[in-house]
Order: C-alpha cells, then sequence, then structure tokens
C-alpha cells in the first residue's frame, strides 16, 4: 500500500477548482488501494462536515504556506523513510502571499534529498497589456517561483501541452514532461424527473442552452456579445451555472432589456444539482478569451455529460479539439461565428446529438480521472511515501 502526503492551497468545504481536483484525486487514490494523507490551510469552518472520505485523513496547516506551514512541513518531510518524493500540484495563487510566495518555491528547491515531482495547472500570471504596475510585479514574482519550482523538479507534468514551453528553458536535463489533462469534477447524476422539472421550469417549449464558470472580466464581454446576437438568431432560453452567474444575469438584463425572461442565472450550486442542470441544457455555450484547452474544468463538465459545446478556438487551443469533431469552434474574436454556430446546432438535432456522443466518447478516453491516477501509481514503481503539493 502506497502512502500519499497530499499538501493542497485549498480542500472542502473551502471551494475551488483546486478542492475539487485534490479530493478527487485522493478519493480514486483510495479506491485503489492506497492511504492518502491531506495537509491544507486552516478551515473557518472547522467540522467540516461532508468531507470526511474514508482512508483520507486531512491535517490542517497553521497558516497559508508562510513560515510556520514550513516549518511543519519540513517535519512531515523528514519523517518520511527513504526515498523521499514530493508530487507538486502547481498553481501559483494556491500557495498565499497573494500569488507570489516565492518563499514556499525557495523551500521546494531546498528539498535536496527528496524527489520532486510537480504537475503545473498553471505556470504563471501573464501581464499581456497591462501596465499597472502591481501586474507587472506579479508576473515577475510569478515567473521567479516558476523557474525555482521547474528547477526543483525531477518530474514535470502539465495540464495543456501549451505550458511546455514555457517550462523547458528552467527544467534541469533529463526532466521528463508528461501531459496529465484536467478531469471534471461534477458527476454525472442519472435523474430524468428533476431534469425535465429544471428544463420546464426554465424553457418550457424552448430550446435550451447552458453556460458553466466564474465569468471573469474577459468572458463576461465576449459572453455578452455572443448572447446578444444568439438572441436575435433563436428563440432559445439562456442558463447561466456557476459562481457569479446570477449576477451577470442581472448585469445582462439591466443592459440588454429584450433578455427578459430569456436569460437566467442559477449561482453556485452542488455538484449533484449542478450536475442536473447541465443534463437539461440542449448544449452548452462555453466561451474562453484563450481558447477551449484540456485544463478546463467547466469544459470537462460539458463532454462528461455528454453535451454537444460549442466554444472558441485561441492561441492554448490543443489540436485535439479540432481533430476530434467533438465541439464546435469558433474563432474567439468573433462573438457573432460563435453566436450563429449556436443558433445552427440548435435547428440541427441529429448533428447535435451525434456531437454529444463524440463528445461522451473523447471524455472517457482522455480525460477521465482514472488516466491520471493509473499514471501516477504507473510510475511510481517504487513503494516509498509520496507527498503531494497542490
Amino acid at each position: 500500500m502506497r502512502t500519499w502526503h497530499i499538501l493542497t492551497g485549498e480542500y472542502p468545504p473551502q471551494s475551488g477548482g483546486v478542492s475539487d481536483y485534490t479530493r478527487q484525486v485522493a478519493r480514486r487514490l483510495v479506491e485503489a488501494g492506497d492511504r492518502v494523507e491531506v495537509w491544507a490551510p486552516p478551515c473557518q469552518d472547522r467540522t467540516e462536515s461532508g468531507t470526511v472520505d474514508t482512508g483520507v485523513t486531512v491535517h490542517r496547516l497553521p497558516d497559508r504556506f508562510g513560515p510556520r506551514s514550513l516549518w511543519s512541513l519540513t517535519q512531515a518531510v523528514n519523517r518520511m523513510p527513504a526515498p523521499r518524493r514530493v508530487l507538486v500540484q502547481y498553481v501559483p495563487h494556491a500557495f498565499g502571499c497573494r500569488g507570489a510566495n516565492v518563499l514556499f518555491c525557495l523551500w521546494l528547491r531546498a528539498q535536496r534529498r527528496t524527489s520532486v515531482w510537480v504537475m503545473f495547472h498553471e505556470v504563471m500570471f501573464l501581464a499581456e497589456g497591462d501596465r499597472r504596475l502591481s501586474s507587472n510585479a506579479l508576473a515577475t514574482a510569478n515567473r521567479v517561483m516558476a523557474m525555482l519550482v521547474a528547477g526543483a523538479a525531477e518530474r514535470a507534468f502539465v495540464s495543456i501541452p501549451g505550458w511546455r514551453p514555457m517550462l523547458e528553458p528552467w527544467l534541469t536535463q533529463g526532466t521528463s514532461v508528461t501531459w496529465l489533462p484536467v478531469p471534471s469534477a461534477v458527476p454525472v447524476i442519472d435523474d430524468p424527473a428533476a431534469v425535465a422539472a429544471i428544463r420546464a421550469r426554465y424553457a418550457g417549449r424552448h430550446p435550451l442552452v447552458g453556460s458553466f464558470g466564474t465569468y471573469g472580466r474577459e468572458l463576461r464581454a465576449l459572453l455578452e456579445r455572443t448572447l446578444r446576437d444568439l438572441a436575435t438568431m433563436s428563440d432559445c432560453r439562456i442558463l447561466l451555472l456557476g459562481e457569479h452567474s446570477e449576477t451577470v444575469c442581472r448585469e445582462l438584463t439591466a443592459t440588454h432589456p429584450s433578455l427578459v425572461g430569456r436569460i437566467f442565472g442559477t449561482g453556485r450550486l452542488p455538484a449533484s444539482d449542478l450536475s442536473r442542470h447541465v443534463s437539461a441544457c440542449d448544449l452548452m455555450l462555453q466561451p474562453y478569451p484563450d481558447g477551449i484547452s484540456s485544463r478546463r474544468t467547466s469544459a470537462m463538465v460539458a463532454l462528461s455529460h455528454g453535451r454537444a459545446t460549442v466554444t472558441t478556438v485561441g492561441w492554448l487551443t490543443e489540436p485535439l479539439w479540432t481533430e476530434s469533431g467533438a465541439i464546435v469552434l469558433a474563432p474567439v474574436d468573433d462573438p457573432h461565428a460563435l453566436a450563429a454556430a449556436t443558433a445552427t446546432m440548435l435547428f440541427d438535432v441529429a448533428q447535435r446529438e451525434e456531437i454529444g456522443r463524440r463528445a461522451a466518447a473523447l471524455y472517457d478516453a482522455r480525460f477521465d480521472v482514472r488516466h491520471t491516477v493509473a499514471a501516477l501509481r504507473g510510475l511510481d514503481a517504487a513503494p516509498a511515501p509520496l507527498l503531494a503539493v497542490s
């Protein structure tokens, strides 16, 4: 039996993509026969109700990767029997200090007697076109952090192939880079009655277009232009899902009165309810300012549910998306084309269903979490304990 010590920047009941991912991987490792211990920052909800999983032990650190936490981690690593290994699930903002925790990266680089593996979910914040001093300072700090962590890595993993060129100049000679796509954190719930009720509530006899995300500033602007055009091309209803979706809905209807009664926002939903709402949609509209890529967990939710998805192609989009035929792509700089592609899909039921089937098949073959767990366990031929950092 392997023992995995997982150090994460967030863990349920703390919310976030890293939190969901860490718990999902921890559960699957336990199901595979391993033992898991999670090390995470302090949590205001001390009860942590609903997050206790058999075989997973959660330890809360004294601070958010500050000096006290690093001291605790040093003691934990020193107690590990040799050979020692650290698996880092790297997201720069997960380590506190407003995304500029260089101290943590220096600590990692100092683990000379520990084998360091790093999973780069993200590499760094890019301040392209942003002239604010704070943004450029953060970009510089992130660059230094990435250099330190990459230099410490014996083996590196990336959530998208697009991170590889950024990292290669900083990796030590002989360090391999493996692509490990990030899976959906929302299990598919089979509940036809609830799905029908949700569809009736929001759409009635009209087509229902869903969109799931956290609605950052750039995405809101792209989504607004797309939905405005889509509303003139079809009689669909639009369901915004995810955190801040109700706020975005209010803003859009205030700016575009023609959307009143046609667009709805649910706010943040439990995973089971989110699954039912996604299943109620005829298709998903998922625009991304940098294009769809395998790090987009919101896209993974749509694929795993077998929903036809209309999205954008950008600089981070991998070739597999075009080659698979499992999604519909439009240029990221053309919201009108994105709206037109969505409207066309609404009118072509046969094509929509076929693309939905391809989406589910692609997800199962390439993105399901079992592939991540199999890769980690397969690469660890020795039974030594692991310390995973996310």
